[in-house]
């Protein structure tokens, strides 16, 4: 996927797309290296790695803690804020500049 508002990861999708040019995907090896091989006419460059993780299934979160999370780490852009907000990793004391 790609942010619809970052300009940056449009052009560096668009690159990927050209790069891939129909190669068959048919491994995780196969994708990681051609999104490394990829550049930009300015020089954008790809770091891709691929995730291993085993991430635990059916974790179930209760209202109190979305609401913690509204509270503390999710910040609601002014422009469409239910569409717009940036989620921090921790409570952050000040509220993070929206993207322009």
């Amino acid at each position: 996927g790609t942010s619809k508002w970052n300009k940056i990861e449009h052009r560096l999708f668009s690159a990927i797309s050209r790069n891939w040019r129909g190669r068959p995907l048919e491994s995780h090896e196969v994708i990681i290296e051609t999104l490394r091989a990829t550049t930009t006419s300015t020089g954008l460059t790809v770091n891709a790695a691929l995730d291993t993780t085993t991430y635990p299934r059916g974790i179930k979160i209760t209202d109190k803690q979305i609401a913690a999370l509204q509270a503390t780490q999710l910040h609601r852009h002014q422009f469409h804020g239910d569409w717009n907000y940036t989620l921090t990793a921790h409570h952050t004391p000040t509220r993070p500049t929206p993207p322009t």
